[in-house]
């Protein structure tokens, strides 16, 4: 199994950069930072504004593509939780897989230590540009406004990344560490989740003050203040939810952890409510801005019918589902092309309404190999498993253990005649239990007797193929050009993959990928499950901005619904909307499905102190190891690593590198990792 590159983060923010480095000749300019240190020095890089600038932008390329979650991934993304899994050798960068497998330990922290060296790094040098660019003889009031909101998010933003992967971090606010002390001076000790959060969400309101409202296309990918405040919001969020606010969970995980110096715990062990509050006020906050919303396609000759007999009464159903998009319900849009085209390239990656902040990622395009048929020239193995299949509804919105007469779930069978919907084929001799799902199944997964377009592929043979992964099939054991090459569970993760985009042959080519750090849908749902919470009623500050917030069952609903409405879903019924237990119920399945590969599962369990209940849950998906006959029977993986997950509370943060440790005293380590 080959290996991909994994490209360097931000390159988007570099293309304003080269004009400005003209004098040098041919240079390597991805590698600024050599630039200035051996050619301008950092006296003349603060001489001018340009230089300034330049270096700022320069200092975001420490920052990996975000889109890089599966291979030499910057944090443990989907591969180390319940919702992605392979057999792909370690060896090859999958870092996500060495953590779950327990072989990620404080001496060997393998790229997520180069992580925390680097996200300090980036901090250094946003410092850096804070004490010296006012030096710049040409700075104009532009220039600093720029500079500032644009370098007080960075390194924000580097501290957000800490905090999320490594726990609480050492915060040095505008302190530049020198480099030429005794080894004394460099002992610290590390903040409180608390003091973080609140240090972290304070630096990003004050650069939203700075940050524009939004950019010029050319410049998709840098901050705005929408950015600003999507990063505050998923951090309130995170900062309101059990592990990190009394939970049960932070008193089991952290109940001991305290501070050598004060006694302080790391982790609060005391509930705040008011937390929750602040987490739908940040939400709010993105909502009521009117620069976002859900990416939608209008219906056309190839959308299906709505489903027929969905419940809209007021008691129990969707009164809104059978009603236009426009006017709150399901009607009128394309749900396949709707969701499918926000990530595989179709949509038109800088103007996409439902990137609060996006980027495009090389990184994500290339990981697509990794999911394409050993017989297109792909790797054929990153797998998604049998829950997730499970987790998806029926297209009528019923799951599949109460699905209906009119659209019924079936594990007999395969299917006798072909239907095409939104562009996608599902052929005969399709197993049943793929059969009448909702469209974000189809969007998201592939599975066996799966039809792959293919189309930018001319060569005879290698598009338009049906993929199989029984033990005899064109894809499976059997077949597989390395003995890695296969899917473990039966399924692929197919979200990311565009009906053109091919690996192999004539003109074969992928679509640009993008990968969304906030999407809209994910700020509907935060908003949606911070209201849930509350059971009085709050007042909230955030900038100039009070909120009055309470668990409003409409604003539930109008932030909820959208998101199913989008899927071709009905939304939340009264009944359920009653039940606050219910509610977060649906949330934790709708975050699931709705952000599935989006890094999103891997934090969500943790803070909603379920790691270990969903973890330990047996990996199950198909049986590889028989032919078709045999083939769709729920089996755990043939392979000695579905057994050597593990399932420990230590892997609720990455250990912070152990030199780091031992250089510096007063550096607690986290819970479970060695010192």
């Amino acid at each position: 199994m080959k290996e991909t590159v994994n490209r360097i983060g931000w390159t988007a923010l570099l293309p304003l950069l080269f004009p400005i480095l003209f004098m040098t000749g041919c240079r390597d300019y991805l590698n600024v930072d050599n630039y200035f240190s051996d050619e301008l020095k950092l006296d003349s890089v603060f001489s001018r504004a340009r230089y300034v600038r330049a270096y700022m932008w320069n200092t975001a390329t420490l920052f990996t593509d975000e889109g890089s979650l599966q291979q030499n991934s910057y944090t443990p993304g989907p591969l180390a939780a319940d919702e992605a899994f392979t057999v792909y050798g370690t060896q090859h960068g999958y870092n996500g897989m060495r953590f779950v497998l327990g072989e990620i330990t404080a001496g060997n922290t393998y790229s997520f230590g180069t992580q925390w060296y680097n996200w300090y790094r980036v901090i250094r040098k946003c410092n850096t540009i804070f004490a010296r660019m006012d030096e710049a003889y040409d700075l104009t009031l532009e220039d600093r406004i720029e500079i500032l909101g644009n370098t007080r998010f960075i390194r924000a933003y580097a501290y957000y990344n800490l905090l999320l992967n490594f726990g609480p971090p050492i915060l040095l606010a505008d302190e530049i560490v020198a480099s030429n002390e005794d080894l004394d001076f460099y002992d610290r000790e590390r903040n409180t989740y608390d003091e973080a959060v609140e240090y972290i969400c304070n630096e990003l309101e004050e650069a939203s003050v700075l940050l524009p409202l939004s950019l010029p296309l050319m410049e998709f990918g840098r901050p705005t203040k929408g950015a600003a405040y999507g990063l505050i919001a998923r951090l309130r969020l995170y900062h309101a939810s059990p592990l990190f606010n009394g939970g049960a969970a932070g008193r089991s995980y952290f109940g001991r952890w305290t501070r050598k110096s004060d006694g302080a715990h790391y982790i609060a062990q005391t509930y705040d409510e008011q937390r929750w509050a602040l987490a739908a006020a940040a939400a709010k906050r993105v909502i009521d801005m009117g620069a976002y919303r859900l990416y939608t396609t209008p219906t056309d000759r190839e959308t299906p019918d709505m489903p027929e007999g969905v419940d809209v009464s007021e008691a129990t159903g969707d009164p809104d589902y059978y009603k236009p998009w426009d006017e709150g319900g399901a009607a009128g849009i394309d749900h396949f092309k709707s969701y499918s085209e926000i990530f595989t390239g179709e949509a038109i990656i800088p103007t996409n309404p439902e990137y609060v902040w996006g980027r495009n990622s090389p990184t994500l395009r290339a990981n697509t190999q990794m999911s394409f048929p050993n017989t297109a020239g792909g790797w054929n193995g990153m797998s998604v498993p049998q829950k997730i299949v499970d987790a998806y509804s029926m297209v009528d919105g019923r799951s599949i253990n109460n699905s209906s007469e009119k659209y019924p779930y079936s594990e007999e069978g395969f299917t006798s005649s072909e239907r095409t919907f939104s562009g996608y084929r599902l052929l005969t001799q399709v197993f049943n239990m793929y059969v009448n799902r909702e469209m974000r199944f189809y969007a998201s997964i592939g599975f066996s007797e799966c039809f792959w377009t293919m189309s930018s592929c001319t060569s005879s043979g290698y598009y338009n193929q049906r993929i199989t992964y029984h033990y005899d099939g064109n894809n499976g054991k059997v077949s597989s050009t390395d003995p890695l090459n296969y899917p473990p569970t039966g399924y692929v993760i197919k979200k990311f993959i565009h009906p053109t985009d091919a690996w192999t042959m004539d003109n074969a080519r992928r679509m640009d990928k993008a990968y969304a750090m906030v999407r809209y849908a994910d700020i509907l749902l935060m908003y949606a499950e911070a209201l849930n919470r509350l059971t009085g009623r709050h007042t909230v500050r955030l900038g100039e901005t009070e909120y009055e917030l309470e668990r409003n069952t409409e604003e539930i609903k109008n932030a909820f619904n959208p998101v199913r409405h989008r899927a071709g879903l009905p939304g939340l019924s009264q009944a359920q909307l009653a039940d606050p237990d219910e509610i977060q119920r649906q949330i934790v399945k709708e975050r699931m499905v709705e952000l599935l590969f989006e890094n999103s599962r891997y934090f969500d369990v943790r803070r909603w102190g379920i790691y270990e209940e969903v973890e330990n849950e047996p990996m199950m998906g198909m049986n590889l190891d028989a032919n078709k006959d045999g083939f769709y029977r729920r089996v755990i993986p043939n392979t000695s690593r579905t057994g050597s997950r593990i399932v420990n509370r230590k892997l609720a943060f990455l250990p912070i590198p152990l030199e780091e440790v031992r250089r510096m005293p007063s550096l607690d380590q986290n819970p479970g990792w060695e010192y």
